[in-house]
């Protein structure tokens, strides 16, 4: 989009954010169908990486705070498929070179790349998928969640979304991760680029992420360091009616050249018999988090 055209719907949508009443300007209501549309065709991000910091764009959620006020309830049909919600399923996928196996849904207000796998999974307003990303079986792409490109989000995956406040930042997944199954990131969660999760890894922004890969402990929080492997795990913590195990991460190392190699399968899932495939790549992650020394 043109930045001066961005600058004006900018300012009319920031207006209306802060006094509803706006909304019945036809202006500002265009302005929000505008901004949302953008979102869609992939004109327009929720947050975007520059100078190599994620910056999240306040009035763009915005925007799509004041679309669901826009919106009205209604009946949408797909086949033989009955829905009954305020924002329309995305179409015209097949033309945009993305592949949707039913009953995968994209919401209106979402964008996946070319090349984007969407198995029967969702993907909601304003998240964007990038080209050669697989969302798995039963996985979830939250409100303006960002993943990158060449990432598997595996079956079950759920990643949250953050649309209030409108300056909170999304979950962000960079290239080329492995999203294990069962996997939860919520809360803004950042997963730097070509990470793996173990199965079962759940993080929050106050979940202790535990690289106990060297001599002594190093701690994260809200942010899994590009090219971590890293598997679920637990530690004690005193109570006044005992000790108890909390939730955390736990890095237990780094991926290596061989590990991105066995990466390579996805190529295979795309083109060929997927869940054949699927089952082989969940199972060499499997292996490789058994055997540490495969990761180092």
């Amino acid at each position: 989009m043109d930045p001066s055209e961005v600058a004006s719907l900018r300012t009319l949508v920031e207006a209306a954010a802060k006094d509803h009443a706006r909304l019945e300007n036809p202006a500002t209501t265009a302005a929000v169908n505008t901004l949302v549309a953008a979102l869609d065709q992939g004109q327009l991000r929720c947050a975007e990486k520059l100078e190599g910091r994620w910056v999240t764009h306040a009035w763009v959620k915005q925007a799509i705070l004041l679309y669901f006020q826009l919106r009205k309830m209604e009946v949408l049909r797909c086949g033989p498929l009955e829905f009954h919600d305020k924002i329309p399923m995305k179409t015209g996928l097949d033309r945009a070179g993305v592949r949707v196996v039913p009953p995968g849904v994209a919401r209106y207000g979402s964008f996946l790349e070319p090349g984007a796998i969407l198995m029967p999974g969702y993907v909601n307003i304003g998240a964007r998928v990038g080209a050669g990303t697989m969302v798995d079986t039963w996985a979830t792409v939250g409100t303006c969640a960002q993943i990158g490109r060449n990432v598997h989000l595996a079956g079950g995956v759920g990643i949250g979304g953050v649309l209030e406040p409108p300056s909170a930042s999304p979950v962000i997944v960079e290239d080329d991760c492995f999203i294990g199954s069962r996997c939860v990131l919520v809360e803004g969660v950042l997963v730097e680029e070509g990470a793996v999760l173990g199965a079962n890894v759940v993080i929050t922004q106050s979940t202790p992420i535990l690289d106990v890969s060297g001599p002594t402990e190093r701690q994260y929080k809200g942010r899994v360091p590009a090219r971590s492997v890293v598997i679920p795990g637990t530690r004690p913590k005193e109570f006044p009616a005992g000790t108890y195990h909390l939730p955390c991460a736990l890095i237990i190392g780094q991926r290596s050249d061989s590990t991105d190699r066995k990466t390579s399968l996805n190529e295979a899932l795309r083109n060929f018999s997927w869940r054949s495939s699927v089952d082989k790549l969940e199972l060499v992650y499997e292996e490789a988090i058994r055997d540490h020394g495969r990761m180092t």
